[in-house]
């Protein structure tokens, strides 16, 4: 496997990370949109449940009705949902040339059971790594939160987001870490500005890498 990873030559891949209420769904929306008005052909999906058996695996992971899972089990249902996803949806997309944007992929998964559960980073990033092929996205938009904040937006929260305080700031950690060991391939924004402010700040960022792959 590619210490490098692989960046499909086709297509552009846009990833959006981070803790608990930052903003994901509504920017890679916002994102998704000004693509579509600009006339490219976009791909809006999230992990876990961007398919079918995402569907079910999402179920499983998140409904607090599971009660307790095997750290490992957990991991391996996350990277089971990537394998699925990267065959089914993001190559395909990404091959015919499509933009391809997504609310979590893999570094949501070394954060959470890589380093909010007692499992091994290098172990979960190795069995992640595997299960998509070790596709990585041209850019990934980490929406930066203290977890306090970001968990006082919710009234009602699912097996992940009920953990403590503790859990969320050691996976707030592992993000901005992943994020400063490449910037080339990651923007990290605060969280706290504007829903405008973030949205023109992605626009930006991600302009130059769509011209880019229109040259190729």
């Amino acid at each position: 496997m590619s210490s490098t990873g692989l960046y499909t030559d086709t297509g552009v891949f846009v990833c959006f990370e981070g803790g608990e209420g930052g903003g994901k769904s509504t920017q890679s929306q916002l994102l998704h949109d000004w693509l579509t008005a600009e006339g490219y052909s976009v791909v809006l999906t999230r992990q876990p449940g961007g398919t079918e058996v995402g569907k079910q695996v999402r179920q499983i992971v998140l409904s607090p009705e599971t009660g307790e899972l095997s750290h490992r089990t957990e991991a391996l249902l996350y990277a089971a949902d990537k394998a699925e996803h990267v065959d089914t949806v993001l190559l395909p997309a990404l091959r015919a040339g499509q933009v391809v944007v997504t609310d979590r992929y893999v570094d949501s998964a070394i954060a959470y059971q890589g380093s909010g559960r007692d499992l091994d980073a290098a172990e979960v990033t190795w069995v992640n790594r595997w299960a998509t092929g070790d596709l990585r996205p041209h850019l990934t938009v980490l929406l930066d939160l203290e977890p306090q904040q970001g968990l006082g937006r919710f009234a009602e929260r699912d097996r992940i987001e009920a953990e403590g305080v503790e859990f969320h700031q050691r996976v707030r950690e592992a993000f901005q870490a992943l994020a400063a060991a490449d910037p080339d391939h990651y923007l990290v924004l605060d969280a706290r500005a504007t829903i405008p402010e973030i949205a023109a700040a992605i626009q930006a960022r991600l302009t130059p890498l769509l011209v880019q792959a229109a040259r190729r």
